[in-house]
Protein backbone atom coordinates (compact mmCIF):
# COMPACT_ATOMS: atom_id res chain seq x y z
CA UNK A 1 0.00 0.00 0.00
CA UNK A 2 1.80 3.14 -1.29
CA UNK A 3 0.97 6.22 0.77
CA UNK A 4 1.97 9.76 -0.15
CA UNK A 5 1.80 13.27 1.28
CA UNK A 6 1.99 14.78 -2.19
CA UNK A 7 -1.65 15.80 -2.57
CA UNK A 8 -2.92 18.61 -4.78
CA UNK A 9 -6.52 19.81 -5.15
CA UNK A 10 -8.19 21.42 -8.14
CA UNK A 11 -11.30 23.55 -8.34
CA UNK A 12 -14.65 21.79 -8.64
CA UNK A 13 -15.45 21.12 -12.29
CA UNK A 14 -19.03 21.58 -13.51
CA UNK A 15 -20.23 19.14 -16.16
CA UNK A 16 -23.84 19.98 -17.09
CA UNK A 17 -24.03 17.08 -19.57
CA UNK A 18 -23.62 14.53 -16.75
CA UNK A 19 -26.22 13.34 -14.23
CA UNK A 20 -23.73 13.99 -11.46
CA UNK A 21 -22.52 17.29 -12.82
CA UNK A 22 -20.08 18.43 -10.12
CA UNK A 23 -16.68 16.76 -10.00
CA UNK A 24 -14.13 16.91 -7.18
CA UNK A 25 -10.61 16.43 -8.54
CA UNK A 26 -7.27 15.94 -6.81
CA UNK A 27 -3.96 14.20 -7.37
CA UNK A 28 -1.99 11.86 -5.12
CA UNK A 29 1.67 11.56 -5.98
CA UNK A 30 0.82 12.83 -9.47
CA UNK A 31 -2.05 10.37 -10.06
CA UNK A 32 -5.38 12.03 -10.80
CA UNK A 33 -8.46 11.07 -8.75
CA UNK A 34 -12.05 12.28 -8.93
CA UNK A 35 -15.52 11.85 -7.45
CA UNK A 36 -18.79 13.18 -8.91
CA UNK A 37 -21.84 14.56 -7.07
CA UNK A 38 -25.37 15.65 -7.86
CA UNK A 39 -25.07 19.10 -6.29
CA UNK A 40 -22.31 21.64 -5.91
CA UNK A 41 -22.86 21.71 -2.15
CA UNK A 42 -22.09 17.99 -1.84
CA UNK A 43 -19.01 18.40 -3.98
CA UNK A 44 -17.76 21.32 -1.89
CA UNK A 45 -18.34 19.36 1.31
CA UNK A 46 -16.36 16.39 -0.01
CA UNK A 47 -13.52 18.61 -1.22
CA UNK A 48 -13.36 20.35 2.15
CA UNK A 49 -13.19 16.99 3.95
CA UNK A 50 -10.32 15.79 1.80
CA UNK A 51 -8.46 19.06 2.21
CA UNK A 52 -8.88 18.89 6.00
CA UNK A 53 -7.34 15.42 6.02
CA UNK A 54 -4.39 16.71 4.02
CA UNK A 55 -3.92 19.74 6.31
CA UNK A 56 -4.02 17.42 9.34
CA UNK A 57 -1.02 15.57 7.94
CA UNK A 58 -2.72 12.38 6.80
CA UNK A 59 -1.05 10.46 3.98
CA UNK A 60 -3.20 9.53 1.00
CA UNK A 61 -3.30 6.16 -0.75
CA UNK A 62 -1.87 6.46 -4.25
CA UNK A 63 -4.14 3.75 -5.66
CA UNK A 64 -7.53 4.78 -4.28
CA UNK A 65 -6.80 8.44 -3.60
CA UNK A 66 -8.30 8.19 -0.12
CA UNK A 67 -6.78 9.56 3.09
CA UNK A 68 -5.44 6.94 5.49
CA UNK A 69 -8.32 7.28 7.96
CA UNK A 70 -10.98 6.67 5.28
CA UNK A 71 -9.09 3.77 3.78
CA UNK A 72 -8.69 2.19 7.21
CA UNK A 73 -12.43 2.59 7.90
CA UNK A 74 -13.21 0.76 4.66
CA UNK A 75 -10.75 -2.01 5.44
CA UNK A 76 -12.19 -2.48 8.92
CA UNK A 77 -15.47 -3.61 7.38
CA UNK A 78 -13.60 -6.70 6.23
CA UNK A 79 -14.34 -9.68 8.46
CA UNK A 80 -11.69 -11.45 10.50
CA UNK A 81 -12.30 -14.63 8.49
CA UNK A 82 -11.53 -12.86 5.21
CA UNK A 83 -8.48 -11.16 6.72
CA UNK A 84 -7.13 -14.47 8.03
CA UNK A 85 -7.53 -16.12 4.63
CA UNK A 86 -5.81 -13.19 2.95
CA UNK A 87 -2.91 -13.67 5.34
CA UNK A 88 -2.67 -17.40 4.56
CA UNK A 89 -2.73 -16.70 0.83
CA UNK A 90 0.04 -14.12 1.19
CA UNK A 91 2.26 -16.11 3.55
CA UNK A 92 1.74 -19.71 2.44
CA UNK A 93 4.19 -20.12 -0.44
CA UNK A 94 7.17 -18.84 1.56
CA UNK A 95 6.38 -20.71 4.79
CA UNK A 96 7.81 -24.13 5.77
CA UNK A 97 5.48 -27.03 6.49
CA UNK A 98 5.63 -26.95 10.28
CA UNK A 99 4.87 -23.23 10.37
CA UNK A 100 1.97 -23.75 7.97
CA UNK A 101 0.47 -26.29 10.34
CA UNK A 102 0.95 -23.95 13.31
CA UNK A 103 -0.72 -21.06 11.47
CA UNK A 104 -3.64 -23.22 10.34
CA UNK A 105 -4.10 -24.63 13.84
CA UNK A 106 -3.94 -21.22 15.51
CA UNK A 107 -6.37 -19.57 13.09
CA UNK A 108 -8.74 -22.55 13.15
CA UNK A 109 -8.84 -22.23 16.94
CA UNK A 110 -9.32 -18.47 17.31
CA UNK A 111 -11.54 -17.74 14.29
CA UNK A 112 -14.71 -19.38 15.70
CA UNK A 113 -14.33 -17.12 18.75
CA UNK A 114 -14.28 -13.93 16.66
CA UNK A 115 -17.97 -14.10 15.79
CA UNK A 116 -21.02 -12.01 16.62
CA UNK A 117 -22.24 -12.16 20.25
CA UNK A 118 -24.61 -15.06 20.76
CA UNK A 119 -23.61 -16.83 17.54
CA UNK A 120 -22.83 -20.50 18.04
CA UNK A 121 -22.01 -23.07 15.39
CA UNK A 122 -24.06 -26.27 15.64
CA UNK A 123 -21.11 -28.42 14.62
CA UNK A 124 -17.96 -26.91 16.15
CA UNK A 125 -15.85 -29.95 15.31
CA UNK A 126 -16.91 -29.79 11.66
CA UNK A 127 -16.13 -26.07 11.55
CA UNK A 128 -12.73 -26.60 13.14
CA UNK A 129 -11.85 -29.32 10.65
CA UNK A 130 -13.10 -27.22 7.72
CA UNK A 131 -10.95 -24.31 8.82
CA UNK A 132 -7.81 -26.33 9.51
CA UNK A 133 -7.98 -28.66 6.52
CA UNK A 134 -9.43 -26.35 3.87
CA UNK A 135 -9.96 -22.64 4.64
CA UNK A 136 -6.45 -22.17 6.08
CA UNK A 137 -4.74 -24.72 3.84
CA UNK A 138 -3.92 -23.12 0.51
CA UNK A 139 -2.99 -26.45 -1.03
CA UNK A 140 -6.58 -27.61 -0.51
CA UNK A 141 -8.05 -24.69 -2.48
CA UNK A 142 -7.44 -26.55 -5.72
CA UNK A 143 -10.69 -28.40 -5.04
CA UNK A 144 -13.98 -27.27 -3.49
CA UNK A 145 -14.73 -27.90 0.15
CA UNK A 146 -17.10 -30.77 0.91
CA UNK A 147 -20.77 -29.92 1.30
CA UNK A 148 -20.57 -30.38 5.07
CA UNK A 149 -17.52 -28.16 5.38
CA UNK A 150 -18.95 -25.51 3.08
CA UNK A 151 -22.12 -25.28 5.17
CA UNK A 152 -20.01 -24.63 8.28
CA UNK A 153 -17.88 -22.04 6.46
CA UNK A 154 -20.98 -20.30 5.10
CA UNK A 155 -22.21 -19.93 8.68
CA UNK A 156 -18.86 -18.46 9.67
CA UNK A 157 -18.89 -15.98 6.79
CA UNK A 158 -22.27 -14.69 7.97
CA UNK A 159 -21.23 -14.27 11.60
CA UNK A 160 -17.51 -13.41 11.50
CA UNK A 161 -16.80 -10.07 13.19
CA UNK A 162 -15.63 -7.06 11.17
CA UNK A 163 -11.99 -6.23 11.74
CA UNK A 164 -13.05 -2.88 13.22
CA UNK A 165 -14.49 -4.66 16.25
CA UNK A 166 -11.24 -6.41 17.10
CA UNK A 167 -9.89 -3.40 18.95
CA UNK A 168 -12.22 -4.29 21.83
CA UNK A 169 -10.12 -5.89 24.62
CA UNK A 170 -13.01 -8.14 25.68
CA UNK A 171 -13.30 -9.52 22.15
CA UNK A 172 -9.56 -10.13 21.97
CA UNK A 173 -9.48 -11.84 25.36
CA UNK A 174 -12.32 -14.08 24.26
CA UNK A 175 -10.26 -15.09 21.26
CA UNK A 176 -7.10 -15.78 23.23
CA UNK A 177 -9.07 -17.69 25.86
CA UNK A 178 -10.20 -19.97 23.02
CA UNK A 179 -6.54 -20.76 22.31
CA UNK A 180 -6.34 -22.30 25.78
CA UNK A 181 -8.99 -24.93 25.03
CA UNK A 182 -9.23 -27.95 22.80
CA UNK A 183 -12.38 -28.63 20.78
CA UNK A 184 -13.65 -30.92 23.59
CA UNK A 185 -13.24 -28.09 26.12
CA UNK A 186 -10.21 -29.54 27.89
CA UNK A 187 -7.20 -27.34 28.61
CA UNK A 188 -4.59 -27.13 25.88
CA UNK A 189 -0.90 -27.53 26.71
CA UNK A 190 0.78 -24.27 27.72
CA UNK A 191 3.43 -24.56 25.00
CA UNK A 192 0.70 -25.07 22.41
CA UNK A 193 -1.10 -21.96 23.60
CA UNK A 194 2.03 -19.84 23.38
CA UNK A 195 2.82 -21.15 19.92
CA UNK A 196 -0.67 -20.34 18.67
CA UNK A 197 -0.62 -16.91 20.31
CA UNK A 198 2.64 -16.07 18.54
CA UNK A 199 1.07 -17.05 15.21
CA UNK A 200 -1.98 -14.85 15.83
CA UNK A 201 0.30 -11.96 16.86
CA UNK A 202 2.00 -12.24 13.47
CA UNK A 203 -1.36 -11.98 11.67
CA UNK A 204 -2.23 -8.81 13.57
CA UNK A 205 1.20 -7.37 12.85
CA UNK A 206 0.76 -7.85 9.11
CA UNK A 207 -2.76 -6.39 9.37
CA UNK A 208 -1.23 -3.19 10.77
CA UNK A 209 1.23 -3.05 7.86
CA UNK A 210 -1.63 -3.42 5.39
CA UNK A 211 -3.65 -0.60 6.91
CA UNK A 212 -6.36 -2.51 8.77
CA UNK A 213 -5.30 -0.91 12.07
CA UNK A 214 -3.56 2.34 12.94
CA UNK A 215 -1.71 0.40 15.65
CA UNK A 216 -1.67 -3.19 16.83
CA UNK A 217 -4.65 -3.69 19.21
CA UNK A 218 -2.74 -6.49 20.94
CA UNK A 219 0.01 -4.17 22.15
CA UNK A 220 -1.97 -2.95 25.17
CA UNK A 221 -3.95 -6.13 25.85
CA UNK A 222 -3.67 -7.44 29.42
CA UNK A 223 -3.74 -11.20 28.90
CA UNK A 224 -1.26 -13.89 29.84
CA UNK A 225 -0.99 -17.41 28.54
CA UNK A 226 -0.91 -20.14 31.20
CA UNK A 227 2.55 -20.96 32.46
CA UNK A 228 4.12 -24.24 31.41
CA UNK A 229 4.21 -26.78 34.22
CA UNK A 230 7.77 -27.64 35.27
CA UNK A 231 6.87 -30.46 37.67
CA UNK A 232 7.69 -34.00 36.62
CA UNK A 233 4.79 -36.42 36.63
CA UNK A 234 6.03 -39.63 38.33
CA UNK A 235 3.53 -41.68 36.33
CA UNK A 236 5.28 -40.57 33.12
CA UNK A 237 8.86 -41.31 34.27
CA UNK A 238 10.06 -44.86 33.59
CA UNK A 239 11.66 -46.77 36.46
CA UNK A 240 15.09 -48.45 36.11
CA UNK A 241 13.52 -51.80 35.29
CA UNK A 242 11.48 -50.31 32.47
CA UNK A 243 14.52 -48.54 31.11
CA UNK A 244 16.49 -51.77 31.15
Amino acid sequence: MAMSYRVRFWDIRERPDRRKGFEVRWTVNGREKSESFLTKGLAESRRAKLMTAARDGEPFDSRTGLPASELRALKQRTTWYVLAREYIEQRWDRTPGNTRRTLADALATITPAFVEPGASCREPRVLRRALYSWAFNKNAWKSDASEEWQAALDWLQRHSLPVGELDDPDVLRRGFDALCRKVDGQAAAAKTVKRKKAAVNEVFGVAVERGYFAQNPLSGLRWRAPEAADEVDPDCVPNPAQIA
